[in-house]
């Protein structure tokens, strides 16, 4: 569905998010547990707007991934197919932007609510 901006019209694309976490010190809790996910169409609109900016900020195409040292860190793989692109960065609790942090807290939100 179009959003309205002042001066001009902006499409908000069909987007589907999925997410994973592993290791840390209680992966044997989440061991065998499948990813979730969330697509954008199943949201209403200001929501769906809210998602593809997080989603901008948190995933960033020029971002590189950079190694962690954190011993028994958790890291995070958040998979966007958006408009026939896929990206999946992954991130570890040491090497994780405070954009890409707050996004999977925010998509479990929306899952709950649903």
């Amino acid at each position: 569905m179009p959003e309205e901006t002042p001066g001009r019209v902006r499409v908000i694309l069909e987007m589907k998010v999925t997410w994973e976490v592993h290791g840390g010190q209680a992966a044997a809790v989440r061991l065998g547990l499948p990813p979730k996910a969330l697509d954008s169409d199943t949201l209403p609109e200001n929501a769906a707007g809210e998602l593809e900016r997080l989603v901008a900020a948190a995933v960033p195409e020029t971002e590189e991934e950079r190694p962690s040292r954190a011993r028994d860190a958790m890291s995070y793989t958040i998979t966007v197919e958006d408009g026939g692109r896929s990206t999946a960065p992954t991130r570890s609790d040491a090497t994780m932007s405070p954009a890409f942090a707050a996004l999977p807290g925010r998509l479990e939100e929306h899952v709950a609510q649903r």
